[in-house]
């Protein structure tokens, strides 16, 4: 590396505003952290001024840039950009050099730089560096003609490969510079780029190739090489947003394919050109400001992305305003800032009761906002002015009246209007009201319509006439948001409202309601129990009677006095009455006034029953049972009383065996368990046959003066086994029946039991038997189930050609008779009596048709009358007419022979049926 070369260079870090501002790494993907560019190539006017800056190295580290340290292989002077310390004039050839930066990560990134002198460019060649074209930047022929310029000539550097007389150390030369090429280039095509050759090309025959991305590896062939003279070319125009640089390596063999020469890497950067314009990720922004807002208020940010480098000029964006509508208060109530996008307020006057909406016109430019060179676009921002509680509600009105009648709730009395010029239905725009005096017992409360925002002031608890005729109150309103700094309320905030009450027809009331009253049971009917009255509310300005009537009386046992409310029996009361509830009866009386309408109250008077000793006890159980033969010890019946009165006029209870007759004293015998409980048994030595036994106990109870009840107990005395339980036999000896008794009983289900068996045995025998008679017909050839009988025939034969004459009875026979003995006609009629063919029943059974049939056959063999062949029989004469049509006329209304093969599938009752018919041609 030069060290000679009369510069010192530093590098330093150069962080952009606009890189943060504008969300580069949002819309270019994460962050990567380093250098912008691997490799920067700056040509250097001679005529460049000392202390000059001359690059800007462009890095992030993704984590803020905190304490970072550039270093460079030359003089490191952090002090933000690279300056020319000394003559330029002195740097004859380019020079190269590195940059680093380390920080607290202990991370190092590198990048190289590039350093070329050149001659000032004339003030001409500067006019027409780049033209514009239809919004586009091309290149001039001047910029042209200098790429066109003849390429530089890259030798390959290091130890070079010879066979004959070894390495051969040759002079390594500095890191080879990037090629430039400009994107979008018009060509024409090929244009050359390079020429690579070797050392070695004037001994040997060399073949040239490049290797990498863009030659032998997709996109393939935008870069070919002459394999012979080493010339590289661009085979089509380059696009610097679809990539952005390529990295090439060289090779150079001989003519077997030996490596003559270290590959060299080639790396080619394309220039990027002002081919794109900013876009807006969106056409249309919302913002918002609250109105009243100070100037510098933020609002709003736009962005738009420029696909152009953003490190040069072509891709650096700057924003204007172009327009606002509307123009009230000011034609610029907003500004923006240039290079971040970031709306800001900078005059007051943002009103939302005025103008709730601005529509502003937004132009993003490149070429750091130049006009003459930029591209541009543009974006509407529409920015909503948000509003405030700088409004204060205010009622329309200073008093507001109401009226209400009394006793009645949940009734709007008054209604109270407010005026708001906030956004409604907005918490700075609902009223809250608030009754701040007039009403101390909270008769009243305002909600809010939901709607309208008007105050409705209800009846919550009941007003009366009687204790309030008016009401004064004081109403204030609010909104639910506090006011804005500095808006005070309005004096029209705050209103009076009257309210009259209005006198109506009230009910009269009992005072004590329910009434409580002790009585005894059983006081006689016309005793007076006490005097309900009720009071009637209406004593300012009615005078009214009140009358009284019974509502609910379940036992009908009480009257009232129509005109005092005197109770008075009807019947005797019971304590233990159905109707009577835990020793209380109770009955629901009215008391109604004259007013108009009339005005009724009801009263609810509980009576106290207190029990007398007036129910004697009943025993209980009233059937019992007992062993005839156990230990007396434990031999007995418990038994005990039920009675319907209460302590003290209940149990404990006597129980005593009755005098009659004596022989229940002789047998049974009493003993007292507990105040309640007795047991019931026999006496010993006393034996009883099994049966049923009644015994007349006398209960007593407690009362003053005691009731006692002559009460029969049935006791079944019975055969027990040995765990105490009566036996069958027992059971039914105890219940009345001898032993004849029981063995009739016996015997005559047995009989019962005979007869149905046999009946069972005859019915089977008798279905067997028919089940067991034969047919004389073949099962297969057996129609009965088919067979029909109808009661009228008709006449059929009349459409035939027979001669029904022959069939009949000869009107004389005279022919017959003078004919000689034994010589006849076989068609003629014999002279004797006709046999007596069998009659068969109109509704035959199933069974009896062979013996029908079978009588028929014999009758036929002994008929004399028969001839010796087979001939038609005529049974009864159908008449010389017939009613009926002719049914000669009936065809088959198909054509050809008929298939009857499906008959088979009809069961075996037609299997005949379908052996003469579906034979086909067999027949």
């Amino acid at each position: 590396m030069r060290t000679d070369f009369g510069l010192v260079l530093t590098a330093a870090l150069f962080l952009d505003t606009f890189w943060r501002s504008n969300g580069e790494h949002a819309s270019k993907g994460p962050c990567q952290p380093g250098f912008s560019q691997r490799f920067y190539s700056v040509l250097i006017p001679r005529d460049v001024l000392q202390g000059q800056g001359i690059l800007k190295v462009k890095f992030d580290d993704c984590m803020g840039n905190k304490a970072v340290v550039f270093q460079s292989s030359n003089s490191v002077q952090t002090g933000g950009s690279i300056f020319v310390q000394g003559a330029g004039a002195s740097l004859d050839e380019p020079v190269q050099f590195k940059v680093t930066a380390s920080g607290p990560h202990k991370h190092i990134w590198e990048t190289v730089v590039q350093l070329a002198m050149t001659d000032p460019p004339s003030p001409q060649q500067h006019e027409n560096e780049v033209t514009k074209k239809d919004g586009r930047v091309t290149e001039t022929k001047e910029k042209r003609e200098a790429f066109e310029a003849p390429p530089p000539v890259i030798k390959f550097s290091g130890s070079s490969l010879n066979s004959s007389k070894g390495l051969r150390r040759q002079k390594r030369d500095w890191v080879i510079p990037p090629i430039n090429v400009a994107e979008n280039s018009r060509g024409p095509f090929p244009q050359m780029l390079v020429s690579i050759r070797s050392d070695q090309d004037q001994d040997i025959s060399i073949r040239y190739s490049i290797t990498g991305v863009g030659a032998d590896q997709p996109p393939n062939e935008v870069f070919n090489i002459d394999p012979v003279l080493g010339k590289m070319f661009v085979t089509k125009p380059l696009d610097r947003e679809h990539r952005s640089s390529y990295h090439l390596r060289a090779h150079a063999v001989d003519m077997n394919g030996n490596q003559v020469e270290n590959p060299i890497d080639l790396y080619i950067f394309v220039i990027d050109m002002n081919d794109n314009r900013p876009e807006f990720k969106n056409q249309v922004y919302n913002g918002s400001v609250d109105e009243g807002s100070k100037p510098g208020t933020y609002v709003m940010h736009l962005s738009a992305f420029d696909a152009d480098d953003n490190t040069t000029a072509n891709g650096m964006v700057r924003y204007r305003i172009l327009s606002q509508t509307p123009h009230s208060p000011i034609p610029n109530m907003f500004t923006i800032n240039s290079e971040t996008g970031d709306i800001v307020t900078v005059a007051t006057g943002l009103d939302r009761e005025k103008l709730s909406q601005y529509t502003i016109i937004v132009q993003a430019t490149d070429m750091e906002g130049n006009l003459n060179f930029g591209l541009s676009n543009t974006a509407t921002a529409i920015i909503t002015v948000t509003d405030i509680n700088d409004n204060p509600p205010m009622l329309t009105s200073r008093t507001f009246s109401g009226e209400v009648p009394e006793n009645r709730v949940d009734v709007v009395v008054a209604n109270l209007t407010v005026i708001d010029a906030d956004q409604p239905h907005s918490p700075n725009w609902n009223a809250i009201y608030r009754i701040i005096s007039g009403d101390p017992s909270g008769h009243f409360t305002i909600r809010t319509d939901p709607v309208t925002n008007d105050g409705m002031v209800t009846v919550v608890k009941p007003v009366d006439f009687e204790m309030n005729r008016a009401f004064m109150l004081t109403v204030v309103v609010s909104n639910q948001a506090h006011l804005a700094s500095g808006i005070q309320s309005s004096l029209q905030s705050t209103a009076g409202v009257t309210i009259s009450v209005q006198d109506v027809n009230e009910a009269p009331y009992f005072p004590t309601n329910p009434k409580h009253i002790r009585f005894e049971e059983g006081v006689p009917a016309g005793t007076s129990l006490t005097t309900f009255s009720a009071s009637d509310p209406d004593r300012l300005q009615m005078q009214q009677t009140i009358r009284y009537s019974k509502l609910n009386d379940p036992a009908d046992w009480l009257s009232i006095n129509r005109t005092n409310g005197q109770i008075v029996t009807t019947a005797m009361l019971d304590r233990e009455s159905i109707y009577v509830k835990n020793n209380v009866y109770e009955a629901t009386f009215l008391a109604t006034d004259n007013g108009s309408p009339a005005a009724s109250g009801t009263g609810t008077l509980q009576i106290y029953l207190i029990d007398i000793n007036d129910n004697p006890p009943a025993l209980i159980p009233r059937e019992s049972q007992i062993c005839e033969r156990l230990n007396r010890n434990v031999n007995g019946v418990n038994i005990t009383a039920a009675d319907a009165d209460t302590d003290p006029n209940a149990g404990p209870f006597v129980f005593e065996l009755s005098n009659f007759p004596t022989s229940i004293r002789r047998n049974w015998t009493i003993s007292r368990i507990s105040g309640d409980y007795a047991r019931l048994g026999l006496r010993n030595q006393i034996y009883l046959e099994p049966g049923m036994y009644e015994v007349p106990v006398i209960v007593s109870d407690s009362g003053n003066p005691p009731l006692s009840n002559r009460s029969v107990i049935k006791v079944k005395v019975c055969p027990c086994d040995e765990n105490g339980d009566c036996t069958t036999l027992g059971a039914v000896a105890a219940a009345g029946l001898g032993t004849g008794a029981i063995i009739s009983i016996l015997i005559c289900i047995i009989i019962l039991l005979s007869m149905v068996l046999l009946f069972v045995v005859w019915i089977k025998r008798r279905e067997k038997e028919r089940q067991t008679k034969q047919l004389l017909i073949d099962p297969e050839d057996d129609v009965r189930d088919n067979i029909l009988k109808y009661d009228e025939e008709g006449g059929g034969e009349e459409d035939q050609d027979y001669d029904l004459s022959q069939l009949q009875q000869p009107d004389s026979l005279e022919h017959i008779i003078s004919k000689p003995p034994g010589v006849r006609r076989v068609d003629e009629r014999p002279i004797i009596p006709e046999s007596q063919y069998p009659i068969r029943p109109v509704v035959p059974h199933p069974g009896d048709i062979g013996d029908f049939i079978h009588e028929g056959l014999r009758a036929a063999d002994n008929d004399p009358t028969a001839p010796p062949y087979d001939s038609l029989l005529v049974f009864d004469y159908e008449g010389s007419g017939s009613t009926a049509g002719s049914v000669s006329s009936l065809n088959s209304s198909s054509t050809g022979d008929q298939d009857y093969d499906y008959l088979n599938d009809w069961g075996p009752r037609f299997k005949k049926l379908a052996d003469m018919y579906g034979g086909g041609d067999d027949d």
